[in-house]
C-alpha cells in the first residue's frame, strides 16, 4: 500500500515537474520574441512590467505578438510605442455621477 501511495506522489510531483518546465520554456521564447520585437530600451521597460505586474506583462506581449503577425509593425517598437501601448491598456474611464433635480 505504501509503494502504491509512494508511486503516486512521484507520479504527481513528475506531473508537476513537466508543467512548472513547459511554462518556463514559454516564457524563454515569449522573451526572445519580444527581445527581436523590441528596441532595448522597450524591452528593458518591458521586462520592468513583468517583474512588477505579470499579468499586464502577458497582455502586453500578447498585445506585441497579434500586431507582429498582422504585420502592423514595422521595424523594432521603441520605448514610447510601448508606452502609448501601456497607456491604451491601463487607461480607465472615468465614471460621471449625475444628479437630476426635481
Amino acid at each position: 500500500m505504501a509503494e502504491y501511495s509512494e508511486a503516486q506522489n512521484d507520479s504527481a510531483v513528475r506531473k508537476t515537474l513537466e508543467k512548472a518546465y513547459k511554462r518556463l520554456q514559454q516564457e524563454q521564447q515569449i522573451k526572445e520574441l519580444m527581445h527581436q520585437l523590441l528596441d532595448s530600451n522597450a524591452y528593458e521597460r518591458l521586462m520592468n512590467i513583468r517583474v512588477s505586474n505579470k499579468q499586464l506583462y502577458m497582455q502586453l506581449a500578447n498585445i506585441i505578438l497579434s500586431l507582429a503577425q498582422s504585420e502592423q509593425i514595422a521595424g523594432k517598437l521603441t520605448e514610447t510605442q510601448l508606452v502609448s501601448i501601456l497607456n491604451k491598456l491601463t487607461t480607465k474611464k472615468e465614471s460621471k455621477i449625475e444628479f437630476k433635480h426635481k
